[in-house]
């Protein structure tokens, strides 16, 4: 009998200028889509911003009795302040953390503790006991040199002790399955959670595709050219378009799909209800 594949969503918490009561709506219209997880962002710059990011993870666990993962990035925190926070998840049951190196913040300072993910994942193994997830990248981190270098950093956060990978997000799922037998090769047996993000407009996914390095191939080019101008068929392109990866990478017995939602339960439901049957 075929293992259960997970189903999970990674939400944002709301902008400056939003009213938390968006994340509200967003949560009650995901809770019946039944997710394995839903991961919680956390926003850029440093602790200050971590209130939000726990409340929410709090909310996912205690009002919707949903595992929640908290983001946790460390590339301008010390080891004082990842304490703090790691303490707080303790106290309130949070104890599934996605190790994070983080973007880096103009003008803010680089973290002397952690200049790696690796180094945060071992450091919250070593604060109690936590399941740690951490990013992969289908592609490579932009700031790697090569395919080679990304997968030897992989491995570092796999042996520190991260248990689960989350891939960045992908248009080709020719590259994720490029990427799985790079990590065979190298003997990193964790289970991977493909990433995919719906894409809803043409500006969003430039944006998104510029800032990750994911690439876009032909047939999505096409799709983004023919319905630029058209929003709702945009919408109904790239849900179509993720659910075909989806059933694509289930057949090939992907061990997950973590779907980047951008806090839109409607896309989120119409691919949950297109794909729920098969996991």
């Amino acid at each position: 009998m075929n293992k259960k594949q997970s189903f999970s969503f990674e939400i944002y918490p709301p902008r400056k200028s939003d009213s938390v009561d968006k994340i509200y709506k967003v949560l009650e219209e995901l809770k019946g889509l039944e997710p394995d997880f839903i991961s919680v962002t956390f926003g850029a710059g440093g602790s200050a911003n971590s209130k939000n990011t726990l409340d929410i993870s709090r909310l996912v666990q205690e009002r919707y009795h949903t595992k929640s993962i908290v983001h946790l990035p460390c590339i301008h925190l010390n080891k004082e302040d990842i304490k703090i926070i790691l303490d707080e998840c303790k106290m309130h049951g949070l104890t599934n953390i996605l190790a994070l190196r983080g973007d880096v913040v103009e003008n803010k300072a680089i973290s002397k503790d952690f200049a790696y993910a690796s180094d945060l994942v071992e450091f919250i193994k070593s604060q109690g006991d936590f399941k740690v997830y951490a990013a992969c990248y289908p592609e490579k981190h932009n700031d790697a040199k090569s395919m080679a270098e990304d997968i030897r950093n992989l491995k570092l956060k796999v042996d520190a002790g991260a248990e689960i990978l989350l891939t960045q997000l992908f248009f080709d799922n020719a590259d994720f399955y490029r990427f799985k037998e790079y990590c065979d090769i190298a003997d990193i047996k964790c289970e991977i959670y493909a990433g995919i993000m719906p894409v809803a407009n043409k500006r969003q996914v430039l944006k998104i595709s510029s800032m990750c390095g994911a690439r876009i191939p032909k047939k999505f080019q096409q799709i983004l050219h023919k319905y630029e101008n058209n929003d709702r068929a945009m919408v109904d392109a790239g849900i179509a378009y993720a659910i075909e990866q989806i059933v694509d990478l289930l057949t090939n017995d992907v061990d997950g799909i973590h779907l980047y939602t951008m806090n839109n339960s409607y896309i989120a439901r119409r691919i949950y209800e297109a794909t729920h049957s098969l996991f």
